[in-house]
């Protein structure tokens, strides 16, 4: 079975991940607005001399791709495929909404007819969101939503949704449905180690010289309100 370095750096959460064999062998993680830059290269430096391995003994390199974090994305790929294109490995690209939803499957085992709907934080009322079903098979298209009290009304009505993720908190007063359901799922490598065995099974990579990430939204740079003299 494949020896895969799963890397989520959508949210505020940076978390690397090795794992063979269906199982994760090392396991780094950190929640902070800061601790993709700080932490990444060394949590990937710590995982790998943990089990004293090298990038080349590696099968492939999985990159959550987005959306998320413009910021944590950018990172993420850049350090993924840096290492892909130094040591020669394939890069397999995750969608972050989809690692997410599928760690909720493995964490509660939600029943048949039950949807799941990750939210990764868009800052004020917005988030990135889908709904998927007990499988964390995508039944919707991915997209950007301002959430208010008709958010989702309608599948409400007959079917339980989870929400979580970074961005489902905040949504909690608005979403008053008695089928809405919120419990705390936080994004993680782990999320993703069954996704990228499956994508490295059927060759699913991407090319590393052209593979742009999943923003959703385009990054939009503010003017600074402080005064510089």
């Amino acid at each position: 079975m494949p020896k895969i370095l799963n890397i989520e750096s959508g949210t505020s959460v940076c978390s690397v991940a090795l794992s063979q064999n269906r199982q994760i062998t090392a396991l780094r993680e950190s929640d902070g607005e800061v601790a993709h830059a700080a932490k990444l290269s060394v949590f990937i430096d710590e995982l790998l001399n943990s089990r004293n391995i090298k990038v080349s003994d590696l099968d492939a390199i999985a990159i959550s791709e987005g959306p998320g974090s413009y910021t944590g994305i950018r990172i993420g790929v850049s350090t993924a495929k840096g290492l892909c294109f130094g040591a020669d490995k394939p890069l397999i690209a995750i969608g972050s909404l989809q690692s997410l939803a599928m760690l909720a499957v493995e964490k509660i085992k939600p029943a048949s007819e039950t949807l799941l709907c990750p939210m990764i934080d868009a800052r004020r009322m917005e988030v990135y969101t889908a709904l998927f079903n007990s499988s964390a098979d995508a039944i919707s298209q991915i997209s950007a939503q301002i959430i208010d009290e008709n958010t989702f009304i309608e599948p409400l009505k007959t079917k339980k949704i989870i929400f979580f993720g970074n961005g489902a908190e905040k949504c909690k007063p608005v979403i008053s449905s008695p089928n809405a359901v919120f419990v705390d799922i936080k994004a993680s490598a782990m999320g993703m180690i069954d996704i990228a065995i499956e994508k490295f099974n059927n060759s699913d990579f991407v090319d590393i010289a052209y593979f742009e990430p999943f923003y959703l939204k385009d990054f939009v740079i503010t003017a600074s309100k402080k005064k510089i003299f």
